[in-house]
């Protein structure tokens, strides 16, 4: 699995980047956000985190330029019946993540529907999926609220992603943070995952 890549951007498209990883070009399919938030351009350095989607009939890398974006990727994929790879691109490439989170916690079919390429009926069960997924729009609300911060609130998303109940992944964060207040996304997820499984 190929979980991130760092290298130099050999051809530039609003949603397709080539990158050269020491003399191999990756060819990393990306959301409008991402584009827009590396200025993405021939020659420049990127820091993508990847997802490697396997089929029968292609392999295909999706690159990200943050956790968040990677996350929500990939909660869409794994944990709404009948959202594909193409669907949760629209999604991120129709608006920010933050936003998106809003609309799902806020129950905002209409405003999620105004995606190009997501109807009426994918946007209702974006919001009615999510909302079922204890922990998810919990978190959200609290990170919005300043419950917890951004930094926890990724770490809790990543590791419900990974299929801990929120409650769980909560107080594994808290253990971490208690040790070390200034930990990264990455620091905390490794550090939770610890607690978890000691």
């Amino acid at each position: 699995m190929i979980a991130r890549l760092r290298g130099r951007v050999w051809e530039a498209y609003p949603n397709r980047l080539v990158v050269d990883v020491q003399g191999v070009g990756y060819e990393v399919l990306v959301p409008l956000s991402t584009f827009d938030r590396l200025h993405a351009s021939e020659g420049i350095e990127v820091d993508l985190r990847t997802h490697l989607h396997i089929r029968e009939t292609a392999h295909t890398l999706y690159g990200f330029a943050t956790e968040e974006e990677r996350d929500v990727f990939l909660m869409l994929i794994d944990r709404v019946s009948g959202i594909g790879p193409s669907i949760a691109m629209a999604v991120l490439s129709g608006m920010p993540v933050n936003r998106f989170k809003q609309c799902v916690v806020a129950g905002d079919v209409t405003e999620l529907s105004r995606i190009k390429g997501l109807g009426k009926k994918t946007a209702e069960r974006i919001v009615l999926e999510l909302k079922d997924k204890v922990g998810v729009t919990d978190t959200w609300q609290d990170a919005a609220s300043g419950q917890v911060t951004a930094t926890a609130a990724d770490a809790e998303l990543a590791l419900i992603a990974l299929g801990f109940k929120q409650v769980d992944a909560r107080k594994a964060v808290r253990k971490v943070l208690e040790a070390d207040a200034a930990s990264t996304t990455e620091a905390l997820v490794r550090g939770a995952l610890r607690a978890l499984q000691g």
